[in-house]
C-alpha cells in the first residue's frame, strides 16, 4: 500500500474523479508536448455523461488556456472504465502524441495501459487483519504504526491537510448566495448555523453545529473551490466537518486531530487498495460510505479506543452505507450529494460511539476487511445507471430545469 499521503489530497472541486482527474491529465499532456499548440480532448463514460455538471469541460480549459483545445463528449462508445478520457496533442494540425487517460478516483490517472503502481508502496500489510496482528505482536496504536512505516514528510503534509480542511469549512460558513449551475441552489452553511448557536437543546445544537460544517465544506466543494479528497471531492464534507468540531467546538489538540487524521487515512487508503474510492465503479458506498467510515475512524481514534474499537467503528460506517448509489441531479455535485455528506458526518459519531460499547461486550463477527470486500463486489452488481451517470435514481426523478 502506497503512503496516504496519496489519500488526502488538495485541489479544485467539484469531483476529484470528474475535475482534479481531468485537470492532472491536462498536466501531464501539458509536460510531455509543451510545444503543442492545440489539444483534442475527448471524454467516455461517466465523464461524458455528467462532465459539465462536474465543470469538467471548465477545467480542462482553464488548464490547457492560453493554448486552444477541443472537447468532445462521446456518450456512445464503450470503454473498459467509466472514468476515460483521449488528450492528443498536435503542433500545425500534425498530431505530436495521443494518449489514454483514467482517472481512478481521489484525483489519481493512469496513462495508456499503466496499471496502479505499487512501485511506491511503504506498507507491508493489505488488509486490517495484516495490519491489527502486526500491532498486536509489537504492541503498536494504529497511529504508531503508521508513523513508522511513512517517511519524515507526513507530519508536515498533514499539517498543510489540516490547515486545508479548516480553510474549506471556514470559508463555506461565511459564503451566501447560489452556488454555480442551472439548479440554482442556495448555499445554506451560514444558515444553518446561525440556528445551531440559536438553539437551546445542548444535543441538537451539537447536531446542528457538525451538520453546517458538513455542509459548508461541500458548498465550497460544489462552487470549484479550494477542498481536500478525503477520500473524494463528492465525500469532502464529512472529515473536515469532524475535524472542525473537535478543534473548535471541543478544542483536542491539534496532535490528537492528525494522529485521527492519519488513522482516517489508512482506513482510506484500504478502501482505495481492496475496492474503489470512485462513484463512477461502485456508486456512492464507495465515496461517502468510505468518508463515514474514515470519520468514525477519525471520532475513535481521538478519544483512544483501542485498535479493535477502531476497526469497529470503520466497518460501522461502510457497512451502513452499502449498496448507495451515485445519482447526482443534472449530474451536479449537490444533490443529494451536500445533504449526504452532512448526514454521514453524523452517522460517523454514530458510528464510534457504537463500536466503543459493542467491542466490551462482544466480538465482532463482520471485519473491516469482509466489508470492503463486499462493497466491491456489491458496486460490481450496481448497475451503470446508478453509478454517477445521472441515469438513474433521483437524477431522473427529482425535477430540473431542462427536465421540467
Amino acid at each position: 500500500m502506497q503512503s496516504i499521503q496519496n489519500i488526502y489530497k488538495i485541489g479544485p472541486g467539484p469531483s476529484s474523479s470528474h475535475t482534479f482527474g481531468p485537470m492532472r491529465a491536462c498536466q501531464d499532456s501539458l509536460s510531455r508536448y509543451p510545444q503543442a499548440d492545440d489539444f483534442h480532448v475527448t471524454l467516455f463514460g461517466s465523464l461524458a455523461l455528467t462532465g459539465k455538471g462536474h465543470l469538467t469541460d471548465q477545467i480542462i480549459e482553464k488548464t490547457f488556456f492560453p493554448k486552444h483545445c477541443t472537447i468532445t463528449f462521446d456518450i456512445k462508445s464503450e470503454c473498459d472504465h467509466p472514468n476515460t478520457m483521449t488528450i492528443e496533442a498536435l503542433k500545425n494540425h500534425k498530431v505530436l502524441g495521443k494518449h489514454t487517460y483514467i482517472s481512478i478516483g481521489g484525483g489519481k490517472i493512469l496513462k495508456d495501459d499503466e496499471r496502479a503502481s505499487e512501485e511506491s508502496s511503504i506498507y507491508p500489510h493489505n488488509t486490517m487483519d495484516e495490519i491489527q496482528a502486526y500491532c498486536r505482536q509489537h504492541h503498536l496504536r494504529l497511529d504508531k504504526y503508521i508513523d513508522q512505516f511513512e517517511d519524515d514528510t507526513l507530519n508536515s503534509y498533514m499539517d498543510k491537510i489540516f490547515d486545508a480542511m479548516l480553510d474549506c469549512v471556514n470559508k463555506g460558513l461565511n459564503t451566501i448566495g447560489k452556488l454555480p449551475g442551472s439548479l440554482e441552489i442556495d448555499r445554506v452553511a451560514f444558515a444553518l448555523n446561525q440556528s445551531a448557536h440559536s438553539c437551546d437543546d445542548p444535543i441538537e445544537r451539537k447536531s446542528l453545529l457538525l451538520a453546517s460544517y458538513a455542509y459548508a465544506a461541500s458548498e465550497e466543494n460544489a462552487g470549484g473551490g479550494m477542498v481536500v479528497t478525503a477520500p473524494t471531492m463528492g465525500s469532502c464534507g464529512v472529515l473536515p466537518s469532524l475535524l472542525y468540531h473537535y478543534y473548535y467546538d471541543e478544542q483536542y489538540p491539534k496532535d490528537t486531530l492528525i494522529q485521527g487524521l492519519k488513522v482516517a487515512g489508512l482506513i482510506g487508503n484500504l478502501i482505495q487498495h481492496n475496492a474503489t474510492i470512485s462513484g463512477a465503479k461502485a456508486g456512492c458506498q464507495a465515496e461517502v460510505g468510505a468518508a463515514c467510515s474514515m470519520g468514525a475512524a477519525f471520532v475513535s481514534s481521538c478519544n483512544f479506543e483501542n485498535n479493535q474499537q477502531i476497526e469497529c467503528a470503520a466497518e460501522i460506517g461502510l457497512e451502513h452505507h452499502l449498496g448507495l448509489t451515485c445519482d447526482p441531479v443534472g449530474g451536479y455535485v449537490m444533490i443529494p450529494c451536500i445533504e449526504r455528506n452532512a448526514v454521514a458526518s453524523l452517522r460517523s459519531l454514530d458510528a464510534a460511539r457504537l463500536a466503543k460499547y459493542l467491542r466490551n461486550v462482544k466480538k465482532n463477527r463482520v471485519s473491516f476487511d469482509m466489508v470492503v470486500k463486499t462493497m466491491n463486489l456489491t458496486g460490481s452488481k450496481l448497475p451503470f445507471e446508478l453509478k454517477e451517470s445521472a441515469l438513474g435514481g433521483l437524477a431522473i426523478v427529482v425535477p430540473t430545469k431542462k427536465n421540467g
